[in-house]
């Protein structure tokens, strides 16, 4: 189980490594659920976090947009960030869901192969009309990416846990590792949501509100990361 963290920019990004993350993810919570940071704070971020620690890069709630969110890819690989987020809100169908994650996963294959790309589906899709969750571990099978994460777009405290029911989160998980894909999740998880992370099949949880003191839009706290490591080696 490893743990990704959140973070608005370099100067959380060790408050994250001290208190125990896994992945540093670097967004801005303030432009949406996957906000995207631009090219000079992933260049400061990727100064910062060092192997054995990993950086993501949120991308965006991309809507059907596959040459402008190839572009922004092309651009984080070349950041040199290990992986970039990037949210299928606009998608209106397999079709081009299909469409916009080849246009990403060639955009970063042409620059910086190490870069792998996460699809994010939203848990309260039914909410926002965005592409549904459970279809997305098949179709992210299909573009041949690295995995997939399970998130909330609309950030109003509700979990993706209880947006989408906790058996159709063991059903995305199932269906991501069957895939042989990285399956994860987040959305707006609490502690004792993170420590039953694993059980419900997660092998990455991601957070932000909870590492933070004052909610998402507060500052990432170290005591609050431990925290949450300590929740997830706890339930291994």
């Amino acid at each position: 189980m490893r743990l990704l963290v959140s973070v608005l920019g370099p100067d959380e990004a060790p408050i994250a490594l001290a208190g125990g993350a896994d992945i540093v993810d670097v967004k801005d919570p303030a432009a949406g659920a996957l906000g995207a940071a631009g090219p000079a704070t992933l260049r400061a971020m990727r100064a910062v976090v060092t192997p054995p620690a990993e950086l993501s890069a949120a991308l965006g709630d991309a809507p059907h947009l596959p040459g402008t969110f190839a572009l922004a890819a092309y651009g984080a690989a070349v950041c040199g960030v290990d992986y970039v987020k990037i949210g299928l809100l606009g998608s209106r169908d397999g079709r081009e869901a299909l469409e916009l994650l080849l246009a990403v996963r060639d955009a970063v294959a042409g620059a910086g192969p190490a870069t792998r790309v996460v699809a994010v589906a939203y848990a309260d899709a039914g909410r926002v009309g965005a592409f549904p969750p459970l279809r997305l571990p098949a179709l992210a099978r299909e573009a041949d990416i690295h995995g997939v994460l399970l998130d909330t777009c609309v950030k109003d405290g509700t979990t993706a846990i209880r947006a989408l029911g906790e058996s159709g989160v063991v059903a995305f998980l199932s269906g991501a590792r069957a895939c042989g894909l990285l399956a994860g999740l987040a959305g707006a998880l609490r502690l004792e949501d993170v420590a039953r992370a694993a059980s419900l099949g997660a092998e990455l949880v991601g957070v932000r509100g909870s590492a933070c003191d004052g909610g998402r839009l507060g500052r990432v706290s170290a005591a609050r990361v431990r925290e949450l490591r300590g929740a997830l080696a706890g339930s291994g």
